[in-house]
């Protein structure tokens, strides 16, 4: 009788031991489950056309003396520039960069200096235009003027768009929108459910001509084609259920 008081309150104790280690072990896992995430990778990609040329053309002289290079350029400047105008870029928007002029030495064997040959010197002309298709086929017929006796050089026009920020916060939100479906579909095929957002980290925007797979860590921005693709990307951080 007495074995029997005394192992009653032993039975007790050790079945509630149990049920507490029970609960502690189905809260344990209800809070791991609650607190795991995925993390997702969203992007979005959209065409844009460029809506501003840049062209620049450098005129190069060679002449025995300083003074010879200073006319030589001024007299060609306005040649390069009514060529322009001809072919219908706006004056208004051409721009004449400071001239610069720097001596060609004769060198020794030794290569040093030994005394001036003749004098170089340059000055571009930049002209910028919305008709972006102006500015290409110009900068395919300027070589042209050296049959005028210039000596010209072209540099590869620069195609810009101008209302990127415009664009850029809504290809953002679609890249962002992009990463949580792919989150959802994820955690639908292993059974559980998307949960909230809880991080999100920005990448940097890629700028690429159009149908290129060109990236880099520090973006890309790309100024030699007229069509071209901006490209986002988002890394999301979801819990799932």
């Amino acid at each position: 009788m007495m074995q029997n008081r005394f192992l009653a309150p032993a039975a007790i104790m050790g079945s509630a031991i149990i049920l507490s280690v029970s609960i502690f072990a189905a809260a344990w896992k209800s809070s791991k489950s609650e607190n795991q995430t995925i993390n997702v990778t969203g992007s979005a990609k959209k065409s844009i056309v460029s809506d501003l040329g840049i062209l620049r053309l450098s005129i190069n002289v060679e002449e025995p003396g300083q003074l010879g290079v200073y006319q030589s350029l001024k007299t060609q400047v306005p040649i390069v520039m009514a060529y322009l105008a001809k072919k219908g870029l706006n004056k208004s928007k051409m721009s004449v960069q400071v001239m610069n002029v720097f001596p060609n030495y004769i060198y020794s064997e030794a290569g040093s200096p030994i005394s001036v040959r003749s004098f170089g010197g340059t000055q571009t002309i930049e002209v910028q235009s919305s008709n972006v298709n102006l500015i290409r086929d110009v900068s395919l017929d300027a070589a042209s003027l050296v049959e005028r006796g210039l000596s010209v050089t072209v540099n590869a026009p620069e195609y810009y768009y101008t209302k990127l920020s415009e664009i850029k916060i809504d290809i953002q939100a679609d890249a962002a929108k992009d990463a949580m479906i792919r989150g959802r579909r994820i955690a639908e095929a292993t059974g559980r459910n998307l949960g909230v957002l809880t991080n999100a980290r920005m990448g940097v925007l890629q700028i690429t001509p159009e149908n290129s797979n060109i990236t880099s860590d520090y973006g890309v921005n790309d100024v030699s084609a007229i069509r071209k693709e901006i490209t986002a990307v988002v890394n999301a951080n979801f819990l799932i259920n």
